[in-house]
C-alpha cells in the first residue's frame, strides 16, 4: 500500500475530490514549503556567519541550493505526469525559470536593504532581520512562487499534446483509425 493511499484513507470524503483535483498544485506547494525551509535556514545561517555584510549574496546562495532541491522534487514528484522533454532540455528550462524566479525573489530584499537602508547601524539588529525575513523570505518568495507555478506548467513541464498510450486500443471515428 502506498503512503498516499494510507493518507487518503483518513481524509473525509468531501475533501478528497478537491484534493485529488488539485494534487499537482498541492505537491508543488509542499515542495515549495520544503525549499522555503531550506532557503531560510541557509540564508540566516550564511547571513549570521560568513556573509554578515552581504545579505543578498547569502540569499542568492540559499535560493540556488534550494532550487536544485526543488528541481529534483518537482521533476520526480510534483510534475511526474507532465513533461516528456529530454532531461537536459527540461533542466535548462527549469533553471532558466528558476533564475528568473531568483531575480524576482531578490528584488524585495534589495529594496529593503539598499533603497530603504534597513541595515545596521541605521536600524537595530532585530529590525534588520525582521525586514530581511519579510522582504526576502516572505514577499520575495510569494512573488517568485506565483511566477514559477505559471512558468513551470507553461514551459518546463507542459501537458503532453495528443499523446496516445501505446496500449490504448485504436478506435474508429469517421472511418479513420486512431483519431481521438
Amino acid at each position: 500500500m502506498h503512503v498516499s493511499d494510507r493518507l487518503t484513507d483518513h481524509v473525509p470524503e468531501r475533501w478528497l475530490e478537491p484534493l485529488v483535483k488539485h494534487a499537482e498544485a498541492l505537491k508543488f506547494l509542499i515542495v515549495g514549503a520544503i525549499t522555503f525551509v531550506v532557503t531560510v535556514v541557509l540564508f540566516f545561517g550564511l547571513k549570521w556567519t560568513i556573509l554578515q555584510d552581504k545579505p543578498v549574496t547569502a540569499n542568492v546562495l540559499a535560493v540556488l541550493i534550494a532550487t536544485i532541491v526543488s528541481y529534483i522534487l518537482n521533476r520526480e514528484w510534483s510534475f511526474t505526469a507532465r513533461g516528456g522533454r529530454r532531461r537536459h532540455h527540461e533542466a535548462a528550462l527549469f533553471f532558466a525559470v528558476a533564475g528568473t524566479g531568483l531575480a524576482i525573489n531578490q528584488l524585495p530584499l534589495w529594496v529593503s536593504s539598499y533603497m530603504l537602508d534597513l541595515r545596521a547601524p541605521n536600524v537595530s539588529f532585530l529590525t534588520e532581520n525582521i525586514a530581511d525575513f519579510v522582504s526576502g523570505s516572505i514577499i520575495g518568495t510569494l512573488l517568485a512562487t506565483a511566477f514559477r507555478w505559471w512558468a513551470m506548467r507553461k514551459f518546463v513541464f507542459p501537458e503532453p499534446v495528443n499523446v496516445v498510450p501505446e496500449s490504448a486500443p485504436l478506435t474508429v471515428y469517421g472511418g479513420r483509425h486512431g483519431d481521438l
